[in-house]
């Protein structure tokens, strides 16, 4: 999954992409080449996270209580209002708020290397995986709703993509990791899992 059009099919993703390319002013191969880092980004932070149990049921009761799908129904307006600020958005389109408990302190090093590989500025990284990190949410509870996925179906969904997305190559995951093993124990799915918590079962 390193592309909006293998997340939302191809003339829904392209639209969206163009969108995104409008709001952060940059050059369409350097968005298109920063989305394809940032899109296996989030989702590997994802699969980290479901890979306990604690995640998963997080992940699973976010996408039932504010996460339905139907973001994807209305993109066009949600892009149109520009990048989301915490002061527009509602926990649907809270995208600082998602990163910040998916990926917490890796998200500065991610826009980072995603500028350093794009060119793309820090600031339009960052605001790109804002912009992305509700998207990705979006199709996840389309899945769970159109495919009826309890927590178990829905970590294998999460899984099987971030998978996807390893095999084509994705150097930002290690970056990832390390930056989320916030307590150096040589492993991020702890400090996931309790960010997960402080965020996702509000």
């Amino acid at each position: 999954m390193n592309s909006l059009e293998d997340l939302l099919g191809a003339v829904q993703g392209s639209s969206v992409r163009e969108q995104i390319g409008q709001n952060l002013r940059a050059d369409s191969s350097a968005v298109n080449s920063a989305i394809e880092i940032a899109l296996p980004a989030i989702m590997g932070g994802l699969a980290q996270n479901s890979q306990t149990v604690s995640g998963a049921a997080g992940i699973d009761q976010a996408l039932e209580k504010d996460h339905d799908g139907s973001l994807l129904e209305s993109l066009s307006d949600y892009l149109q209002g520009g990048v989301p600020s915490p002061a527009n958005a509602n926990r649907q389109t809270d995208g600082s708020g998602i990163l910040g408990h998916i990926l917490g302190n890796a998200s500065g090093p991610i826009a980072q290397e995603i500028s350093k590989r794009t060119g793309l500025s820090a600031g339009q990284s960052a605001n790109l995986l804002i912009t992305l990190a509700p998207i990705v949410m979006a199709y996840l509870g389309k899945q769970k709703k159109q495919n009826d996925l309890d927590t178990g179906s829905l970590s294998d969904l999460i899984q099987k993509r971030a998978q996807q997305t390893q095999r084509g190559g994705n150097p930002i995951l290690d970056l990832a990791t390390s930056a989320l093993d916030r307590d150096r124990d040589g492993s991020a799915l702890d400090d996931l899992a309790s960010m997960a918590a402080d965020y996702f079962m509000k």
